[in-house]
């Protein structure tokens, strides 16, 4: 982390057509970020429709909106008139969180002393010497990036992540500090562990910190011969994700017989909470979603199941009314085949089977009344990493009883629907947010390579590979808000394309993002397709997605 004496004019840049990213300055300087902080709250209060989303960062703001509402020239406007208001800093009063330095609670302190050269006791008193400022939330729900910590504790991240870190681990990377708010893997280096509920869903707001505040450390009164404290150490996810639900049995519901190999519960996404770094998750293909529930008389909104490459095997508790959509997995109703894009009554006790894919990668089943699990931050989208939503944060699971709702509407009529190809895509993209990292042909090479998605892929986001990869960025980018969609290109040069349940920040520059038109067939992609990318203009992604969005009213 690096203060900046100098800062570059603002930049409104385009990510995608469904985002816009303003730049504020080339470098991090508190100053600048209280002036991203300041224009974040500013845009939030204009309460421009068809904005989803306000998230600053270090150094920037980004807005994300529903292109068929609102439009990347009003958002500038917006962007203009914030940054004309006066920015007011006042210091916070620093909230103290109490640490657990070393032993099991902190493994790396003693190596973080060595490269540094002193004690791990004087590590400590560095890390506790002073407040550090919150200059933006990312990575996982209520991480706050906080800094900077004194040079001579600063530590380079570890070298292989670990692949699992307690909650409330606080680590060190570079002039960073921050706390793991839920088990996640890592690469930081882990110097104490705390018991502060850093992110909890229940709690108005969610995040224990926002951008702005100061945040001081406090070494714990005493600890045990492993280093842990008693203060009570967060263990898994118990304070990062509601896991006082438990389904119970309802008038209408379904019973998990088998999984499939990865069946989520999501409806059209999270909104609203990107700035505390919650993923937005929902359907990867969201047409196919949309279509599920119109068959079924739900409304968009309703949450469906998405079934991965190999389908579950569900009974229906009562009579129920159901449709199936996207990939084709040959569903069956005690072993009949079942129509795909049709609403289908079937009776109580039938036993619904899908399948391995023969055609796409991801299925939709959606049931009249829609999945009743109860909704976190405003949505009942499951993503994983973070344990919100769905079924207690997860995949579904054998024995698992699934609540249903009440039906609200008439359902659809069939429909002749082409399903999603299997092998591979042709995706149109749009340039940037940060092109400007790479050499002037790079966008040039992107178009003329074929990837292949790796298996090391999911719903965060896809690892590409190429025979000829790219050519690394140059420079390091300080780390700054992701896009759906966005393409970003690590020093490997190899590409990872973000999906729906993609980290709300990243610290690799985002080439080119997938026009939202076209991420409904990206989401339809599996390990071993294809994929290639051809830059369109931004008047080409708004008709492209009023022409997707014209067959979907005429079809509901």
């Amino acid at each position: 982390m690096t203060a900046a004496t100098t800062s570059a004019a603002p930049r409104i840049r385009e990510a995608g057509d469904s985002a816009l990213l303003l730049e504020l300055s080339a470098a991090i300087d508190p100053d600048i970020n209280a002036r991203a902080i300041a224009i974040a709250a500013a845009v939030r209060r204009e309460a421009v429709p068809g904005v989803r989303d306000v998230v600053s960062a270090y150094r920037s703001v980004a807005v994300f909106f529903d292109p068929l509402i609102a439009d990347a020239r009003s958002i500038a406007a917006v962007f203009h008139r914030a940054g004309d208001e006066p920015v007011h800093v006042e210091r916070r009063e620093a909230v103290e969180i109490e640490v657990a330095y070393g032993g099991e609670a902190g493994p790396d302190l003693d190596e973080v002393a060595r490269s540094a050269g002193c004690t791990p006791q004087q590590v400590i008193e560095r890390h506790t010497a002073h407040s550090y400022r919150v200059f933006m939330l990312g990575f996982l729900p209520g991480f706050a990036y906080m800094g900077p910590v004194d040079d001579s504790i600063a530590a380079p991240r570890r070298a292989t992540p670990r692949l699992r870190v307690p909650a409330g681990s606080v680590g060190i990377a570079g002039r960073q500090t921050g706390i793991y708010p839920c088990e996640s893997p890592g690469g930081w280096q882990i110097i104490g562990r705390t018991a502060a509920a850093v992110f909890d869903p229940a709690r108005t707001p969610p995040a224990l910190f926002s951008p702005g505040d100061y945040v001081r450390f406090v070494r714990a009164q005493s600890t045990n011969a492993s280093g842990t404290s008693p203060i009570g150490l967060v263990q898994g996810n118990s304070d990062a994700s509601p896991r006082g639900f438990a389904p119970q049995a309802t008038a209408r519901s379904i019973t998990v017989l088998r999984p499939g190999l990865l069946t989520t519960i999501q409806d059209e996404g999270r909104w609203g909470h990107q700035h505390e770094g919650v993923s937005v998750s929902g359907p990867m293909d969201i047409v196919a979603h949309r279509m599920a529930n119109a068959l079924v008389g739900n409304p968009r909104s309703a949450a469906t199941l998405e079934m991965t490459i190999l389908g579950p095997q569900l009974r229906l508790e009562q009579s129920t009314v159901l449709a199936v959509t996207g990939a084709d997995m040959e569903p069956t109703s005690d072993g009949a085949a079942l129509p795909n894009y049709a609403p289908v009554l079937c009776r109580a006790g039938s036993v619904i089977s899908c399948g391995q894919r023969r055609t796409g990668a991801r299925a939709y089943l959606a049931f009249d009344g829609g999945i009743d699990v109860p909704p976190v931050l405003g949505s009942r989208s499951t993503h994983l990493l973070s344990g919100l939503g769905g079924m207690n944060g997860a995949a579904l699971r054998a024995g698992d009883r699934v609540p249903l709702g009440v039906p609200a509407g008439p359902r659809h009529r069939p429909v002749n629907w082409t399903h999603p190809g299997t092998g591979g895509a042709r995706l149109r993209v749009l340039p940037g947010p940060q092109e400007e990292y790479f050499s002037p042909d790079a966008l040039d090479v992107l178009q003329h390579t074929r990837f292949t998605i790796s298996p090391q892929s999911d719903r965060m986001g896809y690892r590409l590979s190429a025979a000829r990869p790219l050519n690394a960025p140059a420079g390091d980018m300080i780390s700054d808000v992701t896009f759906a969609g966005g393409i970003q290109v690590p020093p490997s040069g190899q590409p990872i394309l973000l999906m729906a349940d993609r980290q709300t920040t990243g610290g690799y520059p985002q080439i080119a993002t997938v026009i939202s038109a076209d991420l409904p067939a990206a989401g339809q992609l599996a390990p071993g397709d294809w994929v290639e990318f051809e830059v369109c203009t931004l008047a080409q992604a708004r008709a492209a997605l009023v022409e997707e969005e014209g067959k979907l009213l005429a079809f509901s």
